[in-house]
């Protein structure tokens, strides 16, 4: 159970004077005393308890702070960056900033990132990274460009940052001590048209979980390993949803959240269905609202927390809400938990230090003690067992929740692929599917999704998927199936075209669908250019006498609906999205449809099929025809058609010898027909010889 108590203000004067409100809140040395750095000039401490000020440092008039002031855990010195490339170092002594330690660099600072236990990190705008330390041994010395061109720093969390560039983003995992850098692209899911307006990040074990808000007002997660297969090549990271509807989804500002631990997420932003701004607590496990409280009058965006406090711009000052949150139970989730004196609360720090936490460490704090204790941690974890990540994936399988078998198996695709990834897969794909059997309740759409997005699957390897989709009616897997799967037999491409013929628009609507096979309807450019034209001439006959006027006017004449009618398209464009999919895959079965038609039609002297209303010999050959020529450069190149295409070709080729006959004799029954005009003069009984020759 979260709980958010009586929010209180800091009075800070002239806070949000700057063009962008605060641009930081940062913990210091000593408990409950904050930093807090103001957009234009001004860094103030404050202890929260007491709400009043412990002392206050500007820049002079003309300079701009530009990086958020930190605290130096190893030496209790405060840092802040203003004009870029100015670093200022100080302490609770000082006065006036401009007689305190300077140091000018030679490329503009992004963020200070500082950790209890580790010397600050110096992070530029080009991707670098640098502990202060050595930074302050040669500020003027040569930083190196680690991002692309045109990329800028959207959010940086100790030395995990992102980057955005042409509607795409991309996530940075720096290592420390061995400069390794990793590239991950972030794929868009779902969410691919929406706007992704926020982030926020921790560290859960060996992986980054990243939390992204998008404009559709749901939060999504990716899962980014520390630890990369291939530091060389810009690896993929698919999106999945963690919550949904969370904020309205045509808000656009004013968004926020944050990570208050494992299980709990904060979230600034109108709560939907109502309008106006909140600050709202969401259990991610159990996917419940825990409290809220509004805020009338409104919010910028803004929202930090360090113990139990959560920090945000409200107006023109700086509002402080305490916060708790117990252990995560289903109880607590539903709002039915009895408290208790021992109900504990757990948080995550705000910035987490991997690397120390894996044993490697940025700075000087390692002592013989602590190596020690790590010693005898591996040595333990040695002695016993180590069951492999796919084989406990599959034990969780049998058991547990569908949302936990989600998160498990995002973990296992972000590790590194091994060579039997393929059979793994596989074996995670029986193991869902089995289930799903078992239990008709349970079907880990999500998680069948993200093995499909794998590319590692075919039809013969999990038939049962697209059979269950089937039965699901669940058009997204399907259409996913149908682009991923090279083997798809043609009786479980005609169920699904049954499937896609049958689903209602409306039903459609709320699909995700993928529309990349599908243009724009609604572009009229090539109507117009046919408007343009020039007057057409009617079966190649252009009439310029009086006596064809009202034959042309008809002609010329269009319904008031005729644009409408010629350029709509008859199904919707996520339909046709789907059609799309099936059309290439019904070519060969349509084609041996139309064939056997025609034996059937050859096979009696009428040349027509039996029944009440059958498709004429004409039509079966227009068909036939039609596809041909539509799609002969493509059908020729698959081997399933070779054998259809011979017999096509004697088809043609006996037709081609029967009417070259019939064109021999047809001379000699034009001179039968005349003779027989000739002869009017018959009796009542005759009998006549003629010869052919």
């Amino acid at each position: 159970m979260a709980a958010l108590e009586e929010e209180f203000t800091l009075s800070v004067g002239a806070l949000g004077a700057g063009p962008n409100g605060v641009l930081g809140v940062e913990p210091s040395d000593k408990t409950d005393q904050f930093l807090v750095t103001d957009s234009s000039r001004t860094v103030i401490l404050y202890k929260v308890s007491d709400q009043k000020p412990l002392g206050s440092w500007s820049v002079k008039q003309g300079q701009v702070i530009t990086c958020p002031a930190v605290c130096n855990f190893q030496t209790g010195e405060y840092i802040v960056v203003h004009d870029n490339k100015v670093l200022r170092i100080w302490n609770n002594e000082d006065v006036n900033l401009d007689k305190v330690f300077k140091a000018t660099l030679s490329a503009e600072v992004y963020r200070i990132h500082s950790i209890q236990g580790t010397e600050p990190v110096v992070q530029f705008k080009e991707g670098a990274v640098r502990g202060l330390e050595a930074l302050l041994a040669e500020p003027q010395q040569k930083i190196e460009t680690v991002i692309s061109d045109g990329e800028v720093i959207k959010n940086a969390l100790s030395i995990f940052f992102i980057t955005f560039f042409h509607g795409s983003y991309f996530a940075y995992v720096q290592m420390f001590n061995s400069r390794n850098l990793s590239k991950y692209t972030l794929l868009l899911g779902p969410e691919e048209k929406c706007i992704t307006l926020n982030f926020t990040a921790y560290v859960d074990r060996k992986f980054i979980s990243l939390m992204s808000i998008s404009s559709d007002g749901c939060i999504y997660e990716s899962l980014i390993p520390i630890y990369p297969s291939d530091t060389e090549k810009n690896q993929r990271v698919v999106k999945s949803q963690l919550l949904k509807a969370v904020v309205s989804d045509n808000s656009r500002s004013g968004i926020a959240l944050t990570v208050l631990d494992r299980d709990h997420i904060a979230v600034l932003g109108p709560l939907m269905p109502a309008s106006k701004d909140c600050l709202s607590i969401w259990n991610i496990k159990f996917q419940t609202l825990q409290t809220s409280k509004e805020l009338p009058q409104g919010t910028s965006g803004q929202l930090w927390y360090y113990g139990e406090n959560l920090f945000m711009l409200y107006g023109k000052v700086l509002t402080v809400i305490p916060y708790k949150c117990e252990v995560s139970s289903l109880a607590g989730a539903l709002g039915k938990l009895k408290h208790s004196q021992d109900a504990g609360t757990h948080t995550i720090p705000h910035f987490v230090n991997w690397e120390t936490s894996q044993g490697y460490g940025l700075g000087s704090q390692n002592s013989e003690q602590s190596r020690r204790i790590l010693r005898r941690k591996k040595l333990e974890v040695s002695l016993q067992p180590e069951v492999p990540v796919s084989e406990q994936l599959l034990s969780t399988i049998k058991k547990d929740s569908e949302k936990h078998i989600e998160v498990e198996l995002r973990k296992f695709l972000a590790a590194k692929w091994t060579p039997d990834f393929h059979t793994q897969i596989g074996d995670i794909v029986t193991g869902l599917l089995g289930r799903c059997k078992a239990e008709p309740s349970f079907y880990p759409r999500n998680c069948l999704i993200q093995l499909i997005q794998t590319h590692t699957l075919s039809y013969s390897l999990c038939s049962g998927l697209m059979e269950i989709a089937l039965e699901k009616t669940d058009v997204q897997m399907l259409q996913l199936c149908l682009h991923q799967f090279p083997d798809i037999p043609e009786s479980v491409t005609c169920a699904c075209l049954k499937i896609f013929l049958s689903i209602g628009d409306d039903s459609l609507q709320e699909i995700n669908i993928n529309m990349e096979s599908v243009f724009d309807y609604s572009d009229t450019k090539q109507d117009e250019k046919m408007e343009e034209q020039p007057e057409i001439l009617q079966n190649g006959f252009s009439p310029e006498n009086g006596n064809c006027g009202n034959f042309n006017q008809k002609v010329n004449e269009k319904p008031q609906n005729a644009a409408e009618e010629t350029t709509s398209c008859p199904v919707t464009p996520k339909r046709a999205a789907l059609f799309n999919l099936v059309r290439p895959c019904l070519k060969i079965l349509f084609l041996q449809y139309l064939y056997f038609l025609y034996l059937k039609c050859s096979e009696n002297a009428t040349m027509t099929l039996p029944g009440i209303h059958p498709p004429t010999l004409s039509q079966i050959m227009d068909w036939i025809c039609l596809l041909l020529d539509a799609n002969f450069t493509v059908v020729v190149m698959i081997p399933e058609a070779k054998r259809l295409l011979i017999n096509l070709y004697k088809f043609v080729k006996s037709q081609i010898s029967v009417y070259s006959e019939l064109n021999k004799i047809e001379v000699s029954f034009r001179e039968l027909q005349k003779l027989n005009q000739e002869k009017n003069n018959r009796g009542l009984y005759s009998i006549e010889v003629l010869e052919l020759f």
